[in-house]
């Protein structure tokens, strides 16, 4: 009896949105599943949080992954569910009116959780799951 063959992973890699030469991974793509590395609101190319709190974050934070998925050839609307660390769970509701611009009807499916010590000091960080269609 054969072992059960393991689907092939591919790491997937862009300049979208992060500097060369980092140790990060856009994400990983197994079969039709896209797994990316959690986003941050950072100015693409640098390692610069773009200024002014969670709002300014968070949308930069959605601008950042819409840039991947674009160099892989998905939108946001391949995004069936999200992962979002807080550094406040205070902001939480001023989260989610940016979170509702970028999804109207509230999809895809997420949680969503306070973490201390985010990267760079952000405020936000999403994590993504998309399906290719």
């Amino acid at each position: 009896m054969s072992e059960p063959k393991s689907p092939h992973v591919d790491v997937l890699r862009s300049n979208a949105v992060l500097t060369k030469g980092l140790p990060f991974p856009d994400g990983v793509r197994v079969g039709d599943l896209v797994i990316l590395s959690g986003q941050i609101g950072i100015r693409p190319g640098t390692l610069d949080l773009v200024p002014g709190g969670i709002e300014p974050e968070a949308r930069q934070t959605f601008e950042n992954l819409r840039l991947t998925l674009t160099a892989h050839g998905l939108t946001l609307n391949d995004i069936v569910r999200v992962q979002v660390m807080l550094a406040d769970m205070s902001e939480w509701q001023r989260f989610n009116q940016i979170y509702l611009e970028f999804f109207p009807d509230a999809a895809p499916a997420r949680s969503a959780f306070g973490a201390n010590g985010l990267a760079l000091g952000a405020r936000v960080e999403i994590e993504a799951f998309a399906v290719r269609r």
